[in-house]
């Protein structure tokens, strides 16, 4: 029965609207937990402590008690490509780049505490108390502009900065986009497919860039110059104003208003209604199921899948062609330069072996992608005979 559920879980969830991202198998980590965050509240009085997270978002989602965290949070009705920072922009702020999320829920925990990935549930959030324009680390070349969710073993101190930053963050953490639609509303619809992401880790450089400056945590993230110049437009800049209830968070002209009050940890506070981790195991493939079933109708899964299949093979190919071109322009380039005959040849015989290389890894992730979408065909067409 477990496996049944499985199944069509898998059918509904390749299908929703929101879904950008399948995280590789076996990346299931288990960290150790984080020490405990420094609120500083001489400098920062308090306006509400941790329980009020724990009832606004409960309608969203699910807590569970989850050693060694304590209650984390999961959200709903998001699928199963959905990844933190994913479904929103990003702009440049006073406090470095800044997450709008587009989720009615999306001022808490894009913007306090971590998330950590569980091979069983999924995607779920660890409650934190310092607000900070987003909580993630930065890869970029001159095609890619990519970010990372911290994990939750990744401690940041006031006056000190980030602790614990593993070396290698594992491959599903991150998200990429070709740097040109960094600047772009809804970047969802811009993420390149997963099978996408060892390529690209591989020809990127990676930054954390988060520090505190007069008492504000600032995520600088990827070089505004850098971003000038991949998305050849200026980079305006947003004055972040203080909103007074959460329902205000919006960008208007040049000001982006954020509800963010300070937040007080309470050892004794808990979710009114959480699961046991084994519970969550057990019952959230059977809730998601019914909610994906509310999203939409088994008449339109097998179009909408089809549609979500065409945009990941076309940035797929585009990202593809992108690669090829500038590795061709280094090669020209180079032998621009070159002093002898010998040299240009040496030039162009490196480029045909990194030319060959790279040619390989495409065939590899086209081959891949192939697989899953014919394995999310098959789960489809099952779960609509199934409703026939």
């Amino acid at each position: 029965m477990k496996k049944n559920l499985w199944v069509m879980f898998l059918g509904l969830l390749v299908i929703t609207s929101c879904v950008i991202y399948v995280p590789y198998e076996g990346e299931e980590r288990t960290l150790p937990p984080a020490e405990r965050e420094r609120t500083y509240e001489r400098d920062y009085p308090a306006e509400t402590d941790i329980s009020y997270f724990y009832d606004y978002l409960s309608p969203y989602g699910i807590w569970v008690s989850y050693s060694p965290y304590g209650y984390v949070w999961i959200p709903r009705q998001v699928g199963l490509r959905w990844r933190p920072y994913s479904y929103g922009r990003w702009i440049w702020t006073d406090y470095g780049w800044t997450w709008v999320s587009y989720h009615e829920w999306g001022w808490i925990p894009f913007h306090y505490g971590r998330w950590g990935w569980d091979q069983r549930l999924g995607w779920f959030w660890v409650p934190g108390t310092i607000w900070g324009p987003a909580w993630v680390t930065w890869r970029w070349s001159n095609l890619y502009i990519g970010w990372a969710s911290l994990p939750p073993d990744v401690e940041f101190v006031m006056g000190v900065g980030i602790k614990g930053l593993p070396y290698d963050l594992p491959g599903n953490y991150w998200i990429f986009i070709e740097g040109r639609y960094f600047q772009y509303e809804y970047l969802d619809r811009y993420v390149l497919p997963f099978e996408r992401n060892p390529t690209i880790i591989r020809y990127t450089v990676s930054k954390a860039n988060l520090s505190v400056r007069n008492r504000r945590v600032i995520n600088n993230g990827v070089d505004v110059d850098q971003v000038r110049r991949v998305t050849r437009s200026d980079v305006s800049k947003y004055a972040l104003e203080d909103a007074k209830r959460p329902q205000e968070t919006r960008v208007a002209g040049d000001v982006v208003r954020v509800y963010r009050p300070s937040v007080k940890k309470d050892e004794a506070a808990k979710p009114k209604f959480f699961w046991q981790k084994e519970v969550a195991e057990e019952k959230l493939p059977e809730v998601r199921i019914r909610d994906m079933e509310k999203r939409i109708s088994p008449a339109k899964a097998e179009f909408s899948l089809k549609e979500e299949q065409d945009k990941e093979i076309r940035l797929l190919r585009q990202s593809q062609e992108k690669e090829n071109a500038e590795l061709r322009k280094k090669a020209e380039d180079e032998k621009k330069l070159a002093s002898s005959a010998v040299e240009k040849e040496k030039v162009e015989k490196d480029y045909e072996i990194k030319a060959k290389e790279l040619q390989k890894q495409h065939e590899e992730e086209k081959s891949k992608i192939a697989e899953r979408h014919q394995e999310e065909e098959k789960v489809v067409k099952k779960k609509l005979k199934k409703k026939e």
